[in-house]
């Protein structure tokens, strides 16, 4: 009851044969746990490969008929899903092997030295240094244009060009 007759039908039996090899191939790429790959990937292998198993199962032992196409079309799609298998299977290995960032401070700019001194970790109780303010340093207020740099201590004087400024009256001397 098989159709497979290499002498009186060679290219039917080899077209039956590689159908069922690629389908095989197929369902072990998505059936076996191999790492990388994503599960709509594997869905996708397994839905394929037993398209082509039953297909192959068929054309052996139903298929009754005379005439029949070879659609080489089917042989593309099992050769890039093992390619794009085995693709992400190296990139998975690949993201296993690397080396992991040194322990410390992230610096995205800084090559990696396994042997290299790391800067401290910050500590959030550690004291803090008081820095006098300068002028015209970045984040100290900037006076307007004509009027007095800030001093600690002294009362803030209006700005000419301000219509909402109130004049400050003078102190009077205690006495």
């Amino acid at each position: 009851m098989s159709n497979l007759d290499f002498s009186a039908q060679p290219l039917f039996s080899w077209y039956v044969v590689l159908l069922a090899l690629s389908g095989i191939i197929m369902l072990v790429l998505g059936v076996l746990p191999l790492g990388g790959l994503k599960v709509g990937l594997r869905t996708f292998n397994v839905l394929f490969a037993l398209g082509f198993l039953g297909y192959a199962y068929y054309l052996v032992f139903v298929f009754e008929g005379s005439e029949y196409t070879i659609y080489y079309k089917a042989f593309i799609l099992p050769v890039a899903m093992t390619v794009a298998s085995a693709k992400a299977i190296v990139e998975h290995s690949n993201e296993k092997n690397r080396p992991t960032p040194p322990v410390g401070a992230y610096n995205p700019n800084a090559p990696y030295a396994p042997g290299a001194a790391q800067p401290a970790a910050f500590n959030p109780n550690a004291p803090v240094a008081p820095v006098a303010p300068q002028p015209g340093q970045p984040g100290q207020p900037v006076p307007p244009q004509g009027a007095s740099p800030y001093q600690p201590g002294a009362p803030a004087q209006p700005v000419a060009d301000n219509p909402y400024a109130q004049p400050q009256p003078p102190q009077q001397p205690a006495g």
